[in-house]
């Protein structure tokens, strides 16, 4: 008996609804977010290059780690949906979705919720500036208010003040937080279930911004007894006011990535920790 072929299938015998449908493409244009399908590496886009084994995408995730994949069809996710990436050809080209400056996907015209119970505390008013220029549009949209301590001696005081609870939990960033410090001891005193102190390993809160975005090699060694902020503007050759200096390294981030991984990871994690339903 003569085997049958159908006419509808032709010669690919895949009945039409199992077949895989191709892929959307989208052009891989500057910032744009996207998921690697097989390992699960989420970043922006940093730059499209053309290689003997074809096009390449280089993508750099909030942490400033850079990978680089091969542009092949269905190879990458777009908020959820699967997408094949091509390089851009021009202005007309797609564009990817607005990003914050933290590289969240932005909501437009999102309202400022109602600020929750819990909060977020820095250890001084710079800090507080550095993390609402990166988080603040995240922060508003979580309801997280961020205080300043003025320093963290006070910061077992302001705990028990806060009285924090499963409903209302305290985040605590602390500068040069290092085993054996003054600053780790009254973490240690102060850390519970509805408490978290973290922090990072850098003298100030101007180190976490990376040199290259201020415009320096790297920031300079202090001599131990010299006022840190005083001397990185002498060896900086920069007028002796620390308050412009602020201002001028403030000036140099506009996202994430003008930030150490350090501070990007303690942040995020601060974040979570107050907004999370327990």
């Amino acid at each position: 008996m003569a085997r049958m072929r159908s006419r509808e299938y032709g010669p690919d015998l895949t009945p039409p609804w199992k077949r895989q449908q191709p892929a959307p493409e989208v052009a891989a244009e500057a910032d744009l977010v996207v998921e690697e399908v097989t390992t699960g590496f989420c970043g922006a886009v940093i730059r499209c290059e053309k290689t003997a084994q074809g096009p390449t995408v280089t993508l750099e995730d909030r942490f400033g780690k850079h990978r680089v994949f091969p542009m092949e069809p269905r190879g990458f996710l777009l908020e959820g949906r699967v997408v094949t990436l091509v390089r851009p050809t021009g202005p007309s080209a797609p564009r990817g979705p607005v990003r914050t400056a933290s590289g969240s996907i932005a909501v437009p015209g999102a309202r400022a919720r109602v600020a929750r119970a819990g909060r977020i505390y820095v250890e001084g008013r710079h800090d507080a500036e550095l993390v609402e220029r990166v988080w603040g549009d995240d922060l508003r949209i979580e309801g997280v208010v961020v205080e300043y301590l003025e320093g963290i001696d006070d910061l077992p005081a302001i705990v028990r003040s806060f009285a924090p609870g499963p409903d209302a939990r305290l985040g605590v960033l602390v500068d040069h937080l290092v085993p054996g410090s003054k600053e780790s001891r009254i973490a240690a005193e102060v850390t519970g279930a509805d408490v978290l102190v973290v922090g990072h390993p850098y003298i100030d809160v101007w180190e976490a911004v990376k040199p290259s975005s201020v415009g320096i090699a790297g920031w300079p060694r202090v001599p131990r007894g010299e006022d840190w902020k005083t001397g990185v503007c002498r060896a900086l050759g920069w007028p002796v006011n620390t308050g412009a200096a602020w201002q001028r390294i403030l000036g140099s981030v506009r996202t994430f990535r003008d930030l150490e991984p350090e501070l990007l990871g303690r942040v995020e994690e601060l974040i979570d920790f107050v907004t999370v339903p327990v």
